[in-house]
């Protein structure tokens, strides 16, 4: 007899669900919290909030909403184009980065034929999509959390069509250093692709010439977000740049109207706040600092950053998880990510950071107490 789980595609069947942070409201409901109350340093979201020229372009834009956007987003990836000096055939917009990484699947990879490789602790949707796609997805070692760039180009293989490099990575916050990245970008054969995600490219000091790829025609696609520095994550906009041929061919799996009207408004004006965008810098690069000088005072092993979160060790990061939540903090437990030991901590307001701090002592005692009275 079949049934209903018979008729589901086996990459669906076989699919882990990805795991996002914990919303504000839940928590609310679940330990009885106002919202205001809490505080979600959960999901590397922009600490200041979005920029106040993309508010006002939201609400100036908000009398429109009953018309569809414009299906081919124009003027946001002419803005988008002026911003990289590149050409608007370089730009395909998507709902949030995670589209495009959708869309490279949907047009490089047949199922069951080829493979992706990614690095060991790498965002987890590239797993994720590969399950959906039936394609095996093959992990690279990554010593000390850092891509190890030798191991993936030796584990290229003849059916390697999509090569996912996160740099600065989430959920480790590492980054490549730009002459080892150029070398490894020379040196990919012309049936790859590498989809070079730069989702925290905007927090670092010395980000690499990617652009300059694009625009030289290698096989590149460049994953780029509003949701990060731009503080648009509410409203899932993102964008690849790609040689015009890559570009093309995503334009075509692309669903017409993903990028919604309000969002399209919000990310042309954001584009144009260079004050916003300096204020996010300064604040997430002392926020950052800040926790890694104190967890180093805490004895607590960390990685350093170089994006706006910093992955911490912490002994049970379940258990510290939710004793955060008990006092209004949500933080993002990396289980999920094979590393149940650690957890990672978004870079809040300064006065977040100081609140978090002030806490952490009593929630780790609180963790380590429940622990040693379970052992016993």
């Amino acid at each position: 007899m079949t049934t209903l789980e018979d008729l589901v595609n086996p990459g669906i069947r076989a699919l882990t669900p990805y795991e996002p942070g914990k919303p504000i409201e839940e928590l609310a409901r679940e330990q009885g919290f106002a919202p205001e109350e809490i505080c979600k340093l959960a999901s590397n979201e922009n600490p200041l909030g979005p920029s106040p020229l993309a508010l006002e372009a939201i609400r100036q834009a908000l009398p429109r909403v009953h018309l569809y956007p414009d299906g081919a987003g124009r003027l946001l990836r002419e803005a988008i184009a002026r911003h990289h000096d590149l050409s608007i055939e370089n730009v395909v917009l998507g709902n949030g980065s995670n589209e495009i990484i959708e869309l490279l699947f949907h047009v490089f990879v047949s199922p069951r034929a080829h493979e992706v490789l990614c690095s060991r602790h790498a965002f987890a949707v590239y797993r994720l999509m590969a399950q959906l796609f039936e394609t095996p997805c093959r992990e690279t070692p990554d010593p000390g959390f850092r891509h190890d760039l030798g191991a993936m180009r030796k584990a290229i293989g003849p059916n390697t069509r999509l090569i996912f490099l996160t740099s600065p990575n989430n959920p480790t916050g590492t980054r490549i250093p730009n002459g080892e990245l150029a070398e490894f970008v020379r040196t990919i054969p012309r049936h790859v692709v590498l989809a070079l995600d730069e989702a925290y490219v905007d927090f670092l000091d010395d980000p690499p010439p990617s652009v300059s790829w694009v625009r030289e025609g290698k096989n590149i696609v460049l994953l780029r977000t509003f949701s990060k520095m731009h503080g648009l994550a509410g409203l899932r906009i993102g964008y690849g740049l790609a040689p015009a041929p890559i570009a093309s061919w995503l334009q075509r799996a692309r669903q017409p109207f993903n990028a919604n009207l309000l969002a399209q408004a919000a990310a042309i004006a954001a584009l144009e706040d260079r004050e916003h965008t300096e204020a996010t810098r300064r604040v997430v690069r002392e926020g950052r600092l800040r926790l890694e000088e104190s967890f180093g005072r805490l004895g607590l092993e960390y990685v350093p950053s170089a994006g706006n979160f910093v992955m911490v060790r912490v002994g049970d990061g379940e258990a510290l998880f939710a004793s955060l939540l008990r006092r209004g903090w949500i933080v993002r437990p990396l289980r999920s990510y094979g590393l149940p030991e650690w957890i990672r901590v978004s870079v809040g307001t300064p006065r977040q950071v100081t609140n978090f701090l002030a806490i952490l002592p009593a929630a780790l005692h609180d963790t380590r107490g429940r622990a040693a009275r379970t052992a016993e």
